[in-house]
């Protein structure tokens, strides 16, 4: 199969975390920018659980849509259908008011209805 990491401007992603019953406690869509990232700020997320609700635990990324017809079926690479787990990246950041910590997920791809298989004896 034929992958496009997902370096594609315009495409669509989602932020989901559940809490510690399974429970939906955030969700928000976002759009990659002009180089296929999106940077996703987790406002208006909250723990009930300082330890159980965790993003590291309760937060994944999943694909939503594409923007290519071409290329617009999900895949699963790197769980994008399921929900890839997010991962820290013993980055912080500082500011007057505020203390971040960032994570990331992926990559995440689609891919074309119709993959040519190719082999390779």
């Amino acid at each position: 199969m034929v992958f496009v990491r997902l370096t594609l401007s315009s495409a669509k992603v989602s932020v989901i975390c559940k809490d510690h019953r399974e429970r939906v406690s955030y969700y928000k869509a976002f759009e990659t920018d002009a180089h296929g990232y999106f940077y996703a700020q987790l406002e208006g997320f909250t723990m009930s659980h300082y330890l159980l609700d965790h993003p590291l635990t309760s937060c994944h990324v999943k694909l939503v849509s594409s923007p290519l017809e071409s290329c617009n079926l999900l895949s699963n690479v790197n769980y994008g259908l399921n929900g890839s787990p997010l991962r820290y990246e013993t980055k912080r950041l500082f500011g007057k008011n505020y203390k971040a910590l960032v994570f990331t997920a992926g990559p995440l791809a689609f891919h074309p209805a119709n993959c040519t298989p190719t082999y390779h004896p």
